[in-house]
Order: C-alpha cells, then structure tokens, then sequence
C-alpha cells in the first residue's frame, strides 16, 4: 500500500513451526519521523502489538512482533499497521493502514 504523503507499507504473517509473528516492510518518504502500530491478531481475540519508529528517510525498513506460540490452525492469524503523523495521538492523523491476507510459511 501507498498513501499519497510517501509511506508505503507491506504487511505479512509469518509462520515456523508452531510459531507465529507479523512482519511489516516500509519505506517511509515523508521527510518526518511517523508513529506505527504492527499488530497480530490472532484466533480468539489474541493480539500482539509492536511500536515502530520509522525514521524520515527514504530508506526500506522492516519491523517484527515478537514470535509466539500459534494458537490457532495455519492462516487463522492476520496482521495490520497504522502510520499516523506527528502531533498529539488524538490529533495525529492517519496516515496508512495497510493489511495481511494470511500467513505464510518462512524457510530459512
């Protein structure tokens, strides 16, 4: 996903075992430091969130939740992430939500 102020993000859940986690890849292009939420959700209401900070430059970046034990069958886990602006939380807009479709297997 592209949102027009320069921040693209990819999000994608990642699966090993009997472990799982989301990955986020971003480019952040706005010229500011952003604010990110990556957040696996998983069977049951389970969640896991990890704060990103992506920094003002143009550079590809990644970021990952921690690993945890899957509860759940193979592609019942999903990830999101948020970017919002700088500025107060409750007045920082939204910049992009950018969503998983379901898990994959890593090799490696």
């Amino acid at each position: 996903m592209v949102a027009p102020e320069g921040v693209e993000a990819q999000t994608c859940v990642m699966t090993r075992g009997d472990t799982v986690w989301a990955r986020l890849y971003y480019r952040n292009a706005t010229g500011e430091e952003l604010r990110s939420v990556l957040t696996l959700m998983g069977p049951g209401g389970r969640t896991v969130e990890l704060h990103c900070a992506p920094a003002a430059h143009d550079e590809p970046d990644t970021c990952e939740t921690p690993r945890v034990p899957s509860s759940g069958p193979p592609g019942s886990a999903a990830a999101v992430a948020e970017f919002v602006g700088a500025g107060p939380v409750e007045e920082a807009p939204l910049l992009l939500r950018a969503g998983s479709e379901r898990a994959s297997d890593a090799r490696g």
